[in-house]
């Protein structure tokens, strides 16, 4: 899976969507439940970084792979919905088995 952009790329879209969904269910909660407002700088942090390193790999599959700019925008509008990553990420796999683009999901 490591051994490609691509490969790369899906393992960042689903560390990236766990960060967000750790964000949203646990650390907001435990700082607006329970007042620990260290929680969400600590989550926060952690899911800036992962996704901007999200958006990196993005940038370098969408030159790597002449991805349309519609496929590369969808990229990166699924990183900001929680669960997004892991739908897209079925693409994802399907372009990296066959080396084609599935028309789904905006080729």
């Amino acid at each position: 899976m490591l051994s490609s952009s691509l490969g790369k790329l899906r393992l960042a879209g689903v560390i990236e969507g766990i960060s967000f969904l750790l964000l949203l269910f646990i650390a907001m909660p435990l700082k607006y439940g329970a007042g620990l407002d260290m929680a969400v700088t600590v989550a926060g942090s952690l899911h800036g970084a992962l996704f901007i390193l999200y958006i990196l790999f993005v940038l370098v599959v969408w030159i790597q792979r002449r991805w349309s700019f519609l496929r590369a925008f969808i990229a990166m509008a699924v990183s900001v919905i929680p669960f997004g990553p892991f739908v897209f990420d079925k693409s994802l796999r399907r372009e990296q088995e066959t080396g084609v683009v599935p028309d789904s999901f905006a080729s």
